[in-house]
């Protein structure tokens, strides 16, 4: 299979010149699933770059009839993000202009709906699952189109709106969005999930699936599914739960400023075994992972220097600690006429290390690394879907 590839212009700088994006859009003999999958929104997390590279490649190998629906790849989607340099570091994390997040200024249309959600369900619980989704698609476009004529009268746009709604356009009417991460510093491989996803989040096969249960903004997966859930959550209030097959993931893959093969390889094969565990792709049966580790948002703990300092004796990434254990060593000068003292920081709680800061040189106040809380995944509340 060859891709269709489509360009689209995102943002005109002083200069003249337009910066863009580019999909890879394959498209299956039969209908189905639409799958949207970014990359690189925050500047030094390039390794989504490579799992979409090797998407590439192996959806342009695949027998068109594998492919059930359709599949975008969308690689370097912040190109603003991934240029932004300091020194020999990448960044990219904020945007220059207003210092906002990249990936917490997403429009939501759960935000001030829930009247207008709660009506929708009310008129439309008796609808076969698969009328009920295509109504509320189309219900949350028309929102979304009257968001674009917002942006295009009046004073003018930010630059941060005028980007989020140019790249959202591209995703907004998919069943499964899929943004691929990894840390700012070095992390683990692991995935962010939403409710009622659970069997779904281990269909990836990573280090953990993270329940975001805790609102951090409008990031690109939240503002995707959150009226999605709302409308579930309203359904089921009127006696009907369901899950829709709409899906939004987080994709963390290792460290920032880095392609390491390794976490490539594993977001890869992760993202392949989803698709395949939802129908999308039918080229082999998915794979049946093992036993999978939970945690959530709200109870994610991060551990900062408690005085300048640098790090020493640190655990490694993956290291499963008890409270009272040594998490590291902090050696501390001073300009006060005494020796250096070395204090050991020891965990306040029983977690997994998933996240280390990449420098061991910190200030006080720095964040040095943090702790998952694993949990039991709830039952699920839903009956069809």
């Amino acid at each position: 299979m060859q891709p269709h590839i489509q360009t689209y212009p995102l943002l005109t700088l002083a200069s003249g010149d337009v910066l863009k994006l580019q999909m890879y859009r394959f498209q299956g003999q039969q209908p189905g699933l639409t799958v949207y999958c970014q990359a690189n929104l925050h500047g030094a997390e390039f390794a989504g770059n490579g799992v979409v590279q090797k998407l590439i490649e192996f959806f342009q190998a695949c027998e068109p009839h594998h492919l059930v629906g359709e599949v975008r790849l969308v690689p370097v989607c912040n190109p603003l993000g991934v240029s932004q340099r300091s020194h020999h570091f990448a960044s990219g994390r904020y945007n220059p202009y207003d210092g906002r997040d990249w990936n917490r200024i997403f429009w939501d249309y759960s935000e001030g709906a829930a009247a207008d959600i709660a009506a929708f369900a009310q008129v439309h619980r008796d609808l076969d699952l698969a009328t009920l989704t295509q109504h509320f698609r189309t219900h949350l476009l028309a929102a979304f189109q009257r968001e674009l004529e917002r942006l295009d009268n009046g004073p003018g746009a930010p630059v941060h709106e005028r980007y989020r709604c140019r790249l959202q356009a591209l995703a907004l009417d998919a069943d499964i969005l899929l943004d691929l991460h990894s840390s700012s510093d070095r992390g683990l491989v692991y995935v962010y999930y939403f409710q009622n996803r659970e069997d779904r989040a281990a269909a990836f096969g990573l280090d953990f699936a993270l329940l975001s249960d805790r609102h951090d903004g409008n990031a690109c997966d939240e503002a995707f599914i959150k009226p999605w859930l709302a409308l579930e959550r309203e359904l089921a209030a009127l006696g009907r739960p369901v899950r829709f097959g709409v899906d939004a993931w987080t994709v963390e893959l290792a460290n920032g400023m880095a392609l390491q093969a390794p976490a490539i390889q594993r977001g890869l094969s992760g993202v392949l075994n989803y698709l395949r565990h939802r129908g999308v792709l039918r080229d082999q049966p998915p794979v049946q992972w093992g036993t999978m580790t939970y945690a959530r948002t709200s109870r994610l703990v991060k551990y900062h220097a408690p005085s300048g300092g640098f790090i020493q004796n640190r655990v490694a990434l993956g290291t499963s600690v008890q409270a009272g254990d040594r998490l590291y060593d902090l050696l501390c000068f001073n300009k006060s006429g005494h020796l250096p003292e070395v204090h050991s920081i020891r965990a306040d709680r029983d977690g997994l290390v998933y996240d280390l800061s990449t420098s061991e040189g910190v200030n006080e106040g720095e964040y040095v690394l943090a702790l998952t809380d694993p949990v039991e995944p709830p039952a699920p509340t839903y009956r069809e879907g």
